[in-house]
């Protein structure tokens, strides 16, 4: 099969998606967001995690699906809408918990993380038709979404691929063509990693719950 390589859609959505997947951790002080400390305290860094995970689960419940699922470490909190199952993550690395978030999954399923809150329905409301995959490309290396029209591969599509690299979307994105996919493209987004991310992203989205999160956090204590 050939690659179609090519712009997402936004206007256009097709029959929904099977399952929409958000691979997410519990927004705790000191177990996410940590490179954003410093210039923010534990405590604001998991507040700023709150709220993009918010951000991104509501902009999941407003998108066309069969199924809506948060694969999660840790404890679902008021930050959850309603609509929304939670499952729990897997133990091992980054490969197997992503992969094991499509298994027993009906296809075509769309997964995305909790790391880009300025993500929109029309981002989501892929369309299969034609392609075997979508890919969404960060601007770090990585990647913030991953789609497939038969989740049944996916253990042999992402196990092996390094995690939280400059090259891991390049490799993530060729193991999929190698497979023989036909892959389509998303935009490639900003992953809020660092406290320039945030601003960023808050940029971005400027009325949602991260940007006013950051806005009352301001710049962040410095020591």
């Amino acid at each position: 099969m050939t690659t179609a390589r090519g712009v997402h859609p936004a206007a256009v959505a097709a029959a929904p998606l099977a399952t929409l997947l958000v691979i997410a951790k519990e927004p705790r002080p000191g177990r996410v967001k940590t490179r954003l400390t410093p210039p923010y305290s534990p405590h604001e860094a998991a507040a700023l995690a709150e709220a993009a995970l918010a951000d991104t689960l509501h902009t999941v419940a407003a998108t066309p699906a069969a199924h809506r699922v948060l694969v999660l470490d840790g404890s679902p909190g008021p930050w959850l809408p309603p609509g929304i199952e939670v499952v729990r993550q897997c133990g091992g690395g980054l490969d197997a918990r992503l992969a094991a978030a499509f298994a027993h999954r009906p296809g075509p399923a769309l997964l995305i993380g909790m790391d880009t809150p300025q993500v929109t329905p029309e981002l989501l409301g892929v369309d299969f038709t034609g392609c075997d995959a979508w890919f969404g490309p960060a601007a770090d290396g990585g990647f913030w979404a991953l789609g497939l029209a038969d989740p049944g591969p996916a253990e042999a599509l992402l196990r092996g691929v390094l995690m939280s690299t400059s090259v891991t979307g390049a490799v993530q994105r060729e193991r999929l063509r190698a497979a023989g996919l036909r892959v389509r493209d998303l935009p490639c987004l900003r992953d809020v990693d660092t406290a320039a991310d945030a601003a960023e992203v808050a940029a971005l989205a400027p009325t949602g719950r991260f940007a006013r999160r950051l806005a009352v956090c301001g710049p962040g204590v410095r020591s």
